[in-house]
């Protein structure tokens, strides 16, 4: 399998820039995993695809405004960090740009209550860095900190709140778990009200959100490590849920991987942990049965992950039928479900 077989074109007006005014008004592309046929919606009728005795199983991570800019102590050069996650007490895994203009032992200095000193310089631009500071660090970060929206989003976004869902609940992620943008509490309450389990568990978005796939034979890439977590009651509910024939729909490609990553024996289990699954066709899944995603970008890691629930002919034909419709694509981008 190459990576190649993953690409497709778009052109730039497509890629959404900005949220819509009304979280639920995006369009929803609705795809048969079985037979390939596509029909078009909008997001709030997503209820339609959902049934009672069902499980909708959302990422509940919250994203950490983490993108900060500063400068070296000695030079005053102007560095942009982005924290990732945090390997022990203060100590962060970050990208740094230009990450050739320091050195271990360099100190950024963001604000008189904030100091990074480098500590460890890895390849493929990563930076391990010890945080001082005077304070609450969450706190320093809502003062300082941008939202870490993806590279190919040109526009400032006004309001910090739209680039998390409304069900944000742990800080951690370095990106929003973006599925889950279209939510909104109204449309919670009437799927609730038909009978369908709301189950949240958790995987805070790292590394391999960002990073492409740069190699040609995609079973060569090796996956990023997430942290995540997955409580009893709620591993409880998704399998007492599975074995009275309910069905599994996840919101959002960091959830399939926290599912199927905790997932032994057709059960899901307690667990907090790391995970590094790289799901691509030919993966069996093992709880998931549907999924709420949006459209990603071309010979991504989270395509392949789209394509083996369905049949990647089946998923590059619903996405040049979104291109024709002009659909919104990437994080701030239209809907689809794989179900």
């Amino acid at each position: 399998m190459k990576t190649e077989d993953y690409n497709y074109d778009l052109q730039n007006h497509l890629i959404a820039q900005s949220p819509l005014e009304k979280r639920s008004e995006s369009k929803l592309l609705v795809l048969d995993k079985e037979t390939g046929e596509i029909t078009h919606h909008k997001f709030s009728e997503i209820i339609n695809y959902l049934n009672k005795g069902d499980a909708l199983v959302i990422n509940n991570t919250k994203v950490l405004p983490a993108r900060l800019i500063g400068e070296k102590e000695e030079t005053h050069a102007v560095i942009e960090m982005l924290l990732l996650k945090e390997i022990k007490n203060n100590t962060w895994e970050t990208l740094i740009k230009p990450q050739k203009r320091i050195k271990k032992g360099t100190k950024i200095k963001f604000t008189n209550k904030l100091l990074a000193e480098v500590v460890e310089i890895k390849t493929e631009g990563l930076t391990i860095v010890k945080l001082i500071f005077n304070g609450v660090l969450l706190e320093i970060l809502e003062q300082l900190g941008e939202m870490p929206l993806p590279p190919y989003i040109h526009k400032k976004l006004k309001d910090k709140n739209r680039y998390q869902t409304v069900y944000a609940e742990k800080e951690g992620s370095a990106a929003a778990p973006t599925a889950g943008l279209h939510f909104t509490n109204e449309l919670f309450q009437k799927i609730e009200e038909k009978g369908i389990k709301i189950i949240k568990i958790t995987l805070h978005v790292g590394l391999g959100t960002f990073r492409p796939v740069n190699v040609q034979d995609l079973k060569k890439h090796t996956m990023h490590t997430e942290y995540y977590e997955i409580s009893k009651e709620a591993a409880n509910q998704i399998n007492k849920i599975k074995d009275s024939g309910g069905k599994i729909i996840a919101v959002g490609t960091t959830t399939v991987r926290a599912l199927e990553s905790s997932t032994i024996n057709n059960k899901v289990n307690e667990i907090k942990g790391e995970t590094n699954i790289f799901i691509y066709p030919g993966y069996k899944f093992k709880i998931t049965d549907s999924l709420i995603t949006n459209f990603h970008l071309p010979k991504s890691t989270l395509l392949m992950l789209v394509s083996a629930l369905s049949r990647k002919e089946y998923i590059l034909h619903s996405y040049n039928e979104a291109i024709k419709k002009e659909y919104r694509f990437f994080s701030f981008g239209d809907s689809m479900i794989i179900k």
